[in-house]
């Protein structure tokens, strides 16, 4: 029997290839003899590097950046394709998870690290980038991004605008003259795995605003500089992009690497499947494994275990789910050929024992769904 065990990660307790490798031992003691094939998978948020450096037989390059705040931060990213492709989480420099929750104020946070890394991948001769969004700490557009691209963003007064949100309601001329001459170059695409556009009731600020620390009074601000600096980037660049969808992720960086870069925007799991080689491992197994950390209603959309399934539907593919908790919505699942979802997770365990102990949940689940299976 060829099981095919594939889950993204479990947020903040296991990565994808912890997940991958407790499944694998729970399996291994129920089917002994089964025939198991371990692939870490990603959507374009937390895991991606990880996902496609291990597939691609990648390196990982450890560069010391700016985090959110300006500080030092020493960020993971990867190389594939013999070098020539370069793999960057923007959470790795610019992630929320890299403050304390007081720190957290998209007023001050930058991109300005996530630019940093890019211009690393420039310098080691890259031809194509892959930006990884999902999980940052920010909503500046992308203007610290750019910032260290060569971008200048200046004041009424002609002086550069300091970095983060606040930035946004500054800016009065943007002089794209110095942005690095190797981006044009360079093939930039963006995976992520929510569409929202740049502005509006369901842009970059509004939505992303309160889960970054934004009050109400803030979030309203930063609506009316993202305004701002959208019609600024039509008059600077002749491109109009603040309904294109996608350009909200990441407090809208992608808007930033799209205008500024050309960078094509992606489904971050498509994109990541076919460096994988998903469907084609999937049509050649016999059982496929997938999970993440929750599971509710928003897996449904863009998330790694849906894209999972449907590719699985295709080729007519039992499925097993398994999470660290099932919300609201999970039983969608069900609609889209998935034979089980698994909680790992007793419902009346302490959340922080819980994440603690999430890799000797996983196994044993994955040993009791096995015996009973099969």
């Amino acid at each position: 029997m060829k099981i095919l065990i594939a889950p993204a990660p479990f947020k903040d307790s296991l990565s994808a290839r912890e997940a991958a490798e407790a499944l694998a031992r729970g399996f291994c003691q129920s089917i002994p003899g089964a025939d198991l094939i371990v692939l870490p998978v990603a959507d374009g948020g937390e895991g991606t590097v990880e996902a496609l450096v291990h597939a691609g037989k990648g390196k990982f390059i450890n560069s010391r950046v700016c985090d959110p705040l300006g500080r030092p931060v020493v960020a993971r990213w990867g190389l594939i394709d013999g070098g020539s492709t370069a793999v960057v989480e923007m959470a790795a420099a610019s992630g929320l998870e890299l403050l304390e929750p007081a720190e957290r104020n998209p007023w001050y946070t930058s991109t300005y690290g996530t630019g940093e890394l890019i211009r690393e991948a420039l310098d080691r001769g890259c031809r194509e980038i892959i930006v990884g969004m999902g999980g940052s700490a920010t909503v500046d557009g992308g203007t610290g991004m750019a910032m260290a691209l060569g971008i200048q963003f200046l004041d009424k007064k002609g002086m550069t605008v300091s970095r983060g949100g606040r930035a946004l309601s500054l800016i009065k001329t943007i002089d794209t003259t110095r942005l690095d001459p190797r981006v044009k170059d360079v093939r930039i695409r963006v995976a992520c795995d929510v569409q929202n556009p740049m502005t509006g009731k369901e842009g970059a600020a509004r939505v992303y605003g309160p889960q970054k620390g934004a009050s109400k009074s803030m979030v309203e601000k930063l609506e009316k500089g993202m305004i701002r600096y959208a019609e600024l980037i039509r008059i600077t660049t002749g491109k109009d992009i603040s309904g294109i969808s996608g350009t909200g992720a990441a407090g809208g960086l992608a808007a930033g690497l799209t205008a500024f870069l050309g960078a094509s925007l992606e489904s971050g799991f498509e994109l990541i499947s076919h460096y994988l080689q998903l469907e084609e491992k999937i049509r050649e197994c016999d059982l496929v494994v997938t999970g993440e950390g929750r599971v509710d209603a928003s897996s449904l959309h863009g998330k790694a275990p849906a894209g999972i399934a449907g590719m699985a539907r295709k080729f007519n593919k039992p499925v097993l789910v398994f999470a660290g908790s099932l919300g609201k919505g999970a039983e969608g699942f069900y609609e889209m050929g998935v034979q089980s979802l698994i909680q790992v997770t007793p419902p009346s365990f302490a959340l922080e024992k819980a994440l603690a102990e999430a890799a000797g949940f996983l196994e044993k689940a994955a040993k009791e769904t096995a015996t009973e299976l099969f």
